[in-house]
């Protein structure tokens, strides 16, 4: 596997330099004619800012404001932080060793920096929090989405790992807390085609060949809900929402099916019932069997009018 080159800026808040490469031609004069162009969303005053105060470079070092541009060439630079929501719930460690880091996400925190959650993701706070800069994710869960996430310390056991969620051959459990419909047989397997358009928040299922399955069953019911268990056999982008959905029992705090309704990102009220329970696979490396547990449970099984009201902070605000 081809080695990253390692960037010639530590991080910074747990976060690595962004990394441009410069086109092998333009009409170009200086860098910062190019960074200009290639950077619109960037106030032209605050890419002066930056060369002046020597926070772009490259291998030898940083670049002066009338640097030329060099075809072919890469820079580096810290981007401007956004302003983040501060999300108030502690992610619990389930397991590590000198591989592998195992992590029990708590809903509402993104798996990776993406938008305008950067700072206040898992990947972020761990690498920080547990000094651990080499730390990458061997797969991604969804903001909203509570539960298991595998992360490997070892640079060179990348590989390996992430080729495993690759090729599906983790097995992985689902919880989940919806309404209970006793006229629903189950358990039965759910198929359909989903589709995920870029820039559409929501996916969709069509009527076509399947590309996407999901072992669906009841583990038990009272007062008119259901905990199920959710075994995908594939990995579409929101496959378990939309199938809980189209058999007639969407997940509670499901904002997205069946209605995409508006959620404010620091209301913290309902939060979807969806838990990545279990983790468990053989190892690539020792071939020995792992396998991880949530010690989590979904809030609305244990209270309905708790999982209303939202779960109770267990971060201290900044400062």
């Amino acid at each position: 596997m081809r080695r990253k080159q390692k960037p010639p800026l530590p991080q910074r808040h747990g976060l690595d330099p962004a990394r441009l490469r410069m086109p092998a031609e333009g009409p170009w004069t200086t860098l910062r004619d190019h960074l200009v162009d290639r950077l619109p969303k960037v106030d032209p005053a605050r890419i002066d800012t930056m060369l002046r105060e020597s926070r772009i470079v490259d291998m030898d070092g940083p670049l002066a404001p009338g640097a030329p541009f060099v075809p072919n060439s890469s820079v580096w630079f810290h981007r401007d932080l956004p302003d983040e929501v501060a999300v108030p719930f502690e992610i619990g460690v389930v397991h590590r060793d000198d591989d592998l880091l195992v992590v029990d996400k708590p809903h509402f925190l993104a798996t990776i920096p993406r938008g305008k959650h950067v700072v206040e993701t898992a990947l972020v706070r761990l690498r920080r929090e547990l000094d651990l800069p080499d730390l990458v994710p061997a797969h991604r869960l969804d903001r909203v989405t509570a539960g298991l996430i595998m992360f490997i310390v070892n640079p060179a056991r990348r590989g390996a790992y992430q080729t495993m969620f690759r090729d599906r051959v983790v097995h992985k459990e689902y919880e989940a807390i919806a309404p209970h419909d006793p006229a629903l047989e189950l358990p039965r397997t759910v198929r359909s085609h989903i589709v995920k358009e870029k820039g559409v928040i929501t996916a969709r299922e069509l009527d076509a060949p399947p590309n996407s399955e999901t072992l669906v069953e009841l583990v038990e019911h009272r007062d008119g809900l259901g905990r199920y268990r959710l075994l995908p056999r594939t990995g579409r982008t929101h496959q378990l929402r939309l199938h809980m959905n189209g058999l007639g029992v969407p997940i509670l705090g499901d904002d997205f099916y069946p209605v995409l309704t508006e959620t404010a990102l620091d209301d913290y009220r309902k939060p979807l019932q969806l838990l990545a329970k279990v983790l468990s696979f053989t190892d690539p490396v020792s071939g020995r069997p792992r396998r991880f547990e949530s010690p989590s449970t979904l809030l609305a099984w244990e209270s309905r009018e708790r999982w209303l009201a939202g779960p109770v902070a267990t971060r201290l605000p900044p400062g």
